[in-house]
C-alpha cells in the first residue's frame, strides 16, 4: 500500500505544473455578468476539467468525486474573506457494470448526480440546497443520445433537465459545456508569437469541451444589504461591488491499494481561479504551485514575492524597444509609455508616477496617502502600481485620475468621465463586478468584445457620450475587466492593458503625443496601434446561448470536430451544435443583427465582414429542417444587407446559420409574429 501526501497546489488550463497532473481537479476559467435576458440576476461561471476530447472515451472527461469544487464571493470591504460560498461534490454510480460503454440501453456509466451546500456566512455553517442534482452524460454521440438503444433522447432535453431552480431564486447547471474560451494557445507560448507571424492562428481550444457550473443568482442575494438593482444610487455605486473567485480542494491524503484509492485528511485548495491569465501569463513558472495553495486574502500577506510580478510583469520587457521588444514582432504594435506627456515613465522597473507621492498633485485623489495607503503608489521602482496593479488586486474606484480623460483639459489628475467603479480593496485577485452596470444588449450594434476598453474608447470619442462628465452608461461598461462576459477577448484586452491602453484612457497619452502643442491629437499612430491590435482569434468556435447556462452544448464525440465525414456548407441540417431550441448568438465581429425581430412578412439582416471573406447564409425551420440559401459567395470587407422574405412561411421560429469559409460560426434566431 503506497500512502501519498498531497501538497499539490496547481491552476487553469493546464498552466501550473503540479495541477497538470490532476486535470479534474484545474479550474480553467471563471465569468461573471449581470445576465442579459434576466438583469434582476448575475451569472456565475465556473469552468474545470481541461481540453476534453468529445471522443474521449471510453472513460470519459467529468467532475471528479473527493474534490470540493467552490464559487466564493465577497460582497462587504467591512467583513474578512468570503460573504458567500456555493460548494458543490459530486458522485458516481455505474448503472450498468457489465458492459463497456459509456451509454447503453437506457443505462449510463458512471452517473453522476452532484449535492450543493451554500454558506451565507462566509463558511462558517453550510445548508444543502441541492442533493442529487443530475449531471448530463457526455455528448457521445447520435447512437448513444439519440437513438433507441441509447438513451433515446436528444441532448438538449438532457441539458434542460440539468438546469434546477432553488427556491431562494438561484438557477443551477452542472456539466458537460463547450470550452467558451478562445485563445491562440500554439501562438501565444511560442514566445509571444500572438498573431503568428508565419502561419494561420488557430483556436487552441476549438472543439474542446469543458466541465461547466453556472449559477443564476438574484441580485438581492449577493448585494451586501439585500438591494435590488433598481434600488442603487447610481450606474457605479460601490455598494453593489462583488468580488468572485473559484477554487477546487482536496483531502490532503490519498492512498492507493490495486485497483482502489482513498482519501483522507484536511482539505488542500489545489486550484484557483480569479482574473483570467493571472498564473498562465503574469505568474512565473517556478512560482505558479505557491499562488494556486493562496486564497485572494492572503495575496497582500506574500506581497512582497507575488506584488512585482504585477508592478512589472514579464510581458512589458517585450513591448519595449528599448529592451526585448525586438525579440518579439508579434507585439510590435504595443508599445508602452516610456515618457507619457513627455515627464512618465511607465517602462519596466521605471517609477511611474510614484514622484508625485505626497505632492500636491495628488492631494484628493487614489493616489493620496491619506485615503487608500501605499496600495496604489508603494514605491519607486513599480511602474504598473496605478494601472495594472488595481485591475488585478483591488479593483478600478470611480475617483480621480480613474476617470476618462473626456473633461480633463490635459490633466491626467483632473476629474473626467466615469466609465468604471469595480473597486473592493478586500483581498486580492478576483473577478470585481460592479452589479448596478446596466447590460449591453448582445444584438447592439455597439456591443464589443473589448469591454470596458470599448467603453472607454466611446467614452472619448463619441459625441453621444464625450459632452459632458456625467456619470452615463456607455455600451461595453458591463464587460471585463469589470467582471467577464463569455464573449470579452480577455486575451487581446489584457495584453492592451499591459500596453498601457488603460493609461492612456485617462489622459496618460502615448509617447507620440506631444503635449506642448495645443493642437494636438492625443489619438495618434502608437494609441491607434494598440488599441487595433488584435491576436489572430477573436471569437469563440461556436456561438453562445440567449437563456441561462449561455454556454453551448458540448461537443459530440461523433460530431463534426471528431472524425465524422460531411460536407457542413451543404443544404441538409442545422450544425449539432446549434440544433432544435439552441438559440445562437452571431459572432460579434460580424455585428450580425435583424431588423425588425420579431417581424411578420419580411426582415432585414444586416452584418458586417471585417475582411473579404466567403459567406453563405443558409434558412433553416426551428427543427433544424434546411430552407433555403440566403446568400453564397465571396463578399468584400464593410457592411451589407441582406433581405429575408417568409410570405411563404408558416409563423414562427427559425434559424440563419453563417458559414465563412466553409465553417459554421453562427446562427441568428428569427421570430416571425402576426
Amino acid at each position: 500500500m503506497l500512502i501519498i501526501s498531497s501538497y499539490a497546489q496547481a491552476s487553469s488550463h493546464r498552466e501550473a505544473p503540479l495541477i497538470a497532473q490532476d486535470p479534474l481537479a484545474d479550474n480553467t476559467d471563471l465569468y461573471a455578468f449581470r445576465s442579459p435576458d434576466n438583469p434582476d440576476n448575475i451569472t456565475i461561471i465556473a469552468c474545470y476539467v481541461p481540453m476534453q476530447m468529445p471522443h474521449g472515451g471510453p472513460n470519459y472527461y467529468g467532475f471528479g468525486e473527493n474534490i470540493r469544487y467552490e464559487i466564493h464571493i465577497d460582497n462587504d470591504v467591512s467583513t474578512v474573506g468570503d460573504d458567500i460560498i456555493y460548494r458543490f461534490t459530486f458522485q458516481k454510480t455505474y448503472e450498468d457494470p457489465t458492459t463497456f460503454f459509456n451509454i447503453r440501453l437506457g443505462k449510463v456509466n458512471p452517473k453522476t448526480t452532484y449535492n450543493l451546500e451554500r454558506s451565507m456566512d462566509g463558511g462558517q455553517t453550510f445548508d444543502m440546497v441541492i442533493s442529487g442534482g443530475y449531471v448530463p452524460p457526455n455528448n457521445i454521440g447520435m447512437r448513444s443520445i439519440t437513438g433507441g438503444a441509447g438513451l433515446n433522447t436528444d441532448y438538449q432535453t438532457l441539458m434542460s433537465q440539468a438546469i434546477t431552480s432553488i427556491s431562494t431564486g438561484e438557477m443551477v447547471f452542472a456539466g458537460p459545456t463547450d470550452d467558451p474560451f478562445f485563445v491562440d494557445l500554439g501562438g501565444v507560448f511560442d514566445l509571444g508569437d500572438l498573431p503568428r507571424q508565419n502561419g494561420q492562428p488557430r483556436d487552441g481550444l476549438a472543439c474542446l469541451n469543458v466541465s461547466t457550473i453556472a449559477l443564476q443568482i438574484p441580485i438581492s442575494m449577493l448585494q451586501k444589504d439585500g438591494k435590488m438593482a433598481g434600488e442603487a444610487a447610481n450606474i457605479l455605486d460601490p455598494d453593489f461591488v462583488i468580488g468572485v473567485w473559484a477554487s477546487a480542494s482536496r483531502p490532503m491524503i490519498r492512498t492507493l491499494s490495486p485497483g482502489a484509492e482513498h482519501y483522507e485528511g484536511d482539505w488542500v485548495q489545489v486550484s484557483r481561479l480569479g482574473m483570467p491569465l493571472t498564473n498562465e501569463a503574469v505568474i512565473p513558472i517556478g512560482f505558479k504551485d505557491q499562488w494556486n495553495a493562496l486564497t485572494p486574502y492572503q495575496d497582500l500577506d506574500h506581497l512582497s514575492t507575488f506584488g512585482s510580478f504585477f508592478y512589472n510583469p514579464e510581458l512589458a520587457l517585450y513591448m519595449d524597444d528599448s529592451l526585448y521588444g525586438g525579440a518579439v514582432p508579434a507585439f510590435a504594435p504595443l508599445r508602452i509609455q516610456r515618457n507619457s506627456l513627455q515627464s512618465f515613465d511607465f517602462g519596466y522597473g521605471q517609477d511611474g508616477l510614484y514622484g508625485l507621492k505626497g505632492s500636491d498633485a495628488v492631494a484628493g485623489t487614489a493616489l493620496d496617502d491619506a485615503i487608500f495607503g501605499n496600495l496604489l503608489l508603494p514605491g519607486p521602482g513599480s511602474a504598473r502600481s496605478v494601472d495594472l496593479w488595481p485591475i488585478f488586486h483591488t479593483g478600478v474606484p470611480n475617483l480621480t485620475p480613474y476617470q476618462l480623460a473626456t473633461g480633463k483639459n490635459g490633466n491626467p489628475l483632473a476629474s473626467g468621465k466615469p466609465f468604471i467603479n469595480n473597486f473592493l480593496p478586500n483581498g486580492g485577485d478576483m473577478l470585481r463586478l460592479n452589479m448596478a452596470v446596466p447590460v449591453t444588449n448582445r444584438d447592439d450594434p455597439a456591443f464589443s468584445p473589448l469591454g470596458i476598453v470599448q467603453a472607454a474608447v466611446l467614452g472619448l470619442l463619441d459625441t453621444a457620450y464625450n459632452q459632458s462628465t456625467d456619470i452615463q452608461f456607455i455600451p461595453n461598461m458591463d464587460g471585463f475587466p469589470n467582471g467577464r462576459r463569455l464573449e470579452d477577448d480577455v486575451t487581446r484586452i489584457e495584453l492592451q492593458a499591459v500596453a498601457g491602453v488603460a493609461l492612456a484612457a485617462i489622459g496618460l497619452w502615448y509617447d507620440d503625443y506631444q503635449a506642448s502643442n495645443p493642437d494636438a491629437s492625443p489619438v495618434t499612430q502608437d494609441l491607434l496601434d494598440v488599441v487595433q491590435y488584435q491576436t489572430g482569434v477573436n471569437t469563440n468556435d461556436t456561438t453562445f446561448r440567449m437563456a441561462f447556462p449561455y454556454v453551448q452544448m458540448p461537443w459530440s464525440g461523433t460530431g463534426k470536430c471528431s472524425g465524422e465525414i460531411r460536407d457542413y456548407t451543404q443544404p441538409d441540417i442545422l450544425d449539432p451544435t446549434m440544433t432544435t431550441s439552441i438559440i445562437g448568438l452571431a459572432v460579434p465581429e460580424l455585428n450580425m443583427v435583424a431588423y425588425p425581430n420579431p417581424f411578420s412578412e419580411e426582415t432585414t439582416i444586416k452584418y458586417r465582414l471585417p475582411e473579404t471573406n466567403e459567406i453563405t447564409i443558409q434558412l433553416f425551420a426551428s427543427d433544424g429542417r434546411f430552407l433555403r440559401t440566403l446568400t453564397n459567395g465571396m463578399q468584400a470587407a464593410g457592411e451589407h444587407q441582406l433581405k429575408v422574405e417568409t410570405g411563404d412561411l408558416p409563423l414562427g421560429m427559425y434559424y440563419a446559420q453563417v458559414v465563412l469559409r466553409g465553417r459554421v460560426i453562427s446562427a441568428l434566431k428569427l421570430h416571425k409574429v402576426r
